[in-house]
């Protein structure tokens, strides 16, 4: 058995299970843990790599939570019992979900084996044992009915006993009904589980957690880049008085997953700059906060050390953009706006950085940007744009290209933005900038950095459907390296994923998502550059929540399709990349290649390389389907990439016959500031 072990500068020790440590044990007796008069919430990921909230269903009858270990005979001997329960109340709306509290099963194990026992159910993965503890969890097996009125534990015990009574059922009978649970307990009798923060030397231990040596040093790493003066986050941690007023809350937003806001999956991937917490920071924090966020003794850095956002995070900028102000309504929604101005450079630069300088962060939830080339209609919207230049959302405020790698500004044109405002209730004027940072003139990099999106226009989410799939995927054509990816969904995304498929048919998992913030947008850059063999699928996968139990849905009744306000949706990961063989001096024109294969990935569902006539979706694909025969040349059955490029060519004719002539008026170009 192996335990990491954390000490802290006066000796401390807090040990934490990981990476197989505490088991269930058949023999041990467990240290007595009281039922708790609340369940407090809490946010695990399952098995599956899916997000679970507890208290997302407040509005069922009842929430059954059964204790897992992998191997277990007792989850074996009730497993067929434990699918009947659910098929029986989840149709009810009560949710039957396991709590795996062991912290030695790995997601594999526990989904193979669920799978052989033709378990369905979440299984939640509790690697930091607080929720079990919490609920004062003691044997695999063990049952908790839950009552969301008052998130009381109404029974816990055995699921039956052995068939002569059905104890589980008989409770959520009797809060369905609304009527008292008659008999609230029953000792279990299942394997123990290993709990080592209960014993009374951990509980000791916690009294001990220096707030000076233990608890600032994780503020300062973790937080205060946010919790600032002049920061993106509305409460500064200036002092001890701050983070113990705001105790409680910080308890819950970690147990809920909530902050930091980094809603990558440990368990999917590196990243750099990762601003999650650690599990040993994690449990140092609720372990403080729960002995009562004692002071102690040592100096207060949060309160001698004043820490102010800067202007600028990356410096003085090379270049500053100032996008036109916008006066932003106190209510309704507003219109993306598009304000485009004349490109400042009189000669081309190589950039290798931006940041943005929002003033009124309540009302800018992002800003795109693209070049414009010259000749090119101005007032088309995004149509013509080119490369970024610049941009921001809540969290994604700079973007670093790595050493020796740079995108090309040109000299001319001009520099559209999509300018995404929401309204908060009080009527504001709108200012913002962009700084960019260039290579030095006559100097450029080596290699180029190029951007593209897996996109499918083509979503249909169907009204109070709490967990509708949809995927897409973009071919590559040529050997490349991907940098960076963004996730981006609106209101009702809640997950997201992206798996690299390789041209053999196996697949690694690069990122996952559990649970999709819309209020945070975040790059996601890989501690080192993902290899993309050409012919490969980078294929992303989002999950929406059009139900009612989704707290942020303006409207569970209506079918939802693509659109640019936040009341409707989008699919939608950026992705940052550099083809192999391109060099600054030497350019490609692999990113044309690529493009070839987006129409098909955003219908081909089953992702087979190639469009059935079922997948045709919207009215593009209704246009298609009289003519399907003829697009399938070689008569598989399907229409893939080589065969969709005629129709793809057709489309874009179409489109520029469409679009009306470039005007001579356009917005007036923003004032440039240049060092």
């Amino acid at each position: 058995m192996r335990r990491v072990v954390i000490a802290s500068a006066l000796g401390l020790a807090l040990s934490l299970s990981l990476g197989g440590a505490q088991a269930a044990s058949p023999t041990k007796a467990p240290v007595a843990a009281a039922t708790p008069a609340q369940v407090d919430n809490f946010r695990l990921v399952t098995a599956e790599g899916r997000s679970q909230d507890l208290y997302r269903y407040q509005d069922a009858k009842a929430v059954v939570l059964v204790m897992h270990a992998v191997g277990s005979p007792e989850i074996r001997k009730i497993a067929p019992a434990l699918s009947a329960l659910q098929a029986t109340y989840g149709a009810k709306g009560v949710p039957v979900m396991l709590l795996n509290s062991t912290a030695k099963d790995t997601r594999a194990a526990v989904q193979a084996e669920a799978k052989a026992l033709g378990l369905t159910m979440p299984i939640l993965m509790d690697d930091n044992q607080l929720a079990g503890d919490q609920m004062g969890a003691s044997h695999v097996s063990e049952v908790f009915v839950i009552d969301p009125r008052s998130w009381s534990v109404a029974y816990r015990g055995p699921l039956n006993d052995g068939g002569k009574g059905a104890y589980a059922a008989n409770a959520i009978e009797a809060l369905i009904a609304g009527k008292p649970v008659s008999l609230a307990r029953v000792p279990a009798k299942g394997a123990v589980i290993d709990f080592p923060d209960r014993s009374p030397a951990a509980k000791a231990s916690f009294q001990q957690i220096s707030y000076s040596r233990d608890i600032v040093p994780i503020i300062e790493q973790k937080c205060v880049a946010c919790h600032q003066e002049g920061g993106i986050a509305p409460i500064p941690f200036d002092g001890y008085a701050k983070i113990k007023g705001f105790a409680p809350m910080i308890r819950e937003t970690i147990r809920t997953d909530r902050m930091p806001p980094w809603d990558v999956d440990p368990k999917v991937g590196h990243f750099k700059d990762d601003k999650s917490l650690s599990p040993a920071q994690i449990k140092t924090l609720i372990r403080w906060v729960e002995a009562g966020a004692p002071r102690g003794e040592g100096p207060d850095r949060l309160a001698e050390v004043r820490h102010v956002a800067p202007e600028w995070p990356l410096g003085k900028p090379d270049l500053v953009i100032e996008i036109p102000p916008y006066k932003v309504p106190a209510s309704g929604y507003v219109d993306y706006q598009y304000p485009v101005m004349d490109n400042p450079l009189t000669e081309g630069r190589w950039l290798k950085a931006s940041t943005a300088r929002v003033q009124q962060r309540q009302v800018v939830h992002h800003i795109l940007s693209g070049l414009i080339p010259e000749g090119q209609d101005r007032l088309g919207g995004m149509s013509n744009w080119g490369g970024s230049v610049g941009g921001y959302t809540v969290g994604m405020e700079s973007v670093v290209m790595p050493k020796g790698i740079g995108s090309y500004i040109p000299a001319g044109g001009s520099i559209g933005y999509q300018m995404h405002y929401t309204p908060f209730g009080k009527e504001v004027l709108s200012t913002q900038q962009i700084g960019l940072y260039f290579y030095p003139k006559g100097e450029k990099p080596e290699l180029v950095m190029r951007e593209n999106t897996i996109a499918n226009v083509m979503i249909r989410i169907p009204p109070n459907a709490e967990a509708h799939k949809e995927v897409g995927y973009l071919l590559f054509p040529r050997d490349a390296l991907l940098h960076t990816a963004v996730v981006h969904a609106h209101y009702r995304g809640t997950y997201s994923n992206l798996v690299l498929r390789y041209p053999d048919g196996t697949e690694k998992q690069l990122l996952n998502v559990p649970r999709y913030d819309f209020n945070w947008q975040r790059m996601y850059e890989f501690a080192e550059p993902i290899p993309i063999p050409a012919g490969s699928k980078l294929i992303a996968t989002y999950i929406y929540d059009n139900s009612a139990r989704n707290p942020a849905n303006p409207d569970p009744s209506k079918e939802i399709t693509w659109g640019d306000q936040s009341f409707e949706e989008m699919f939608f990961t950026q992705l940052s990349y550099r083809w192999v063989d391109e060099t600054a001096a030497k350019q490609t024109n692999y990113d044309e290649e690529l493009m070839k294969s987006r129409m098909v990935g955003m219908m081909d569902s089953n992702l087979d390389g190639k469009i059935q006539p079922e997948e045709l979706r919207g009215g593009l694909g209704n246009a298609i389907r009289p003519r399907f025969a003829m697009a399938d040349a070689n008569k598989d059955g399907g229409i893939d990439v080589q065969e969709w490029e005629p129709i793809q060519k057709m489309l874009d004719a179409n489109s520029q016959r469409r679009r009306p002539a470039p005007t001579t008026t356009s917005n007036a170009p923003g004032p440039v500031a240049a060092r």
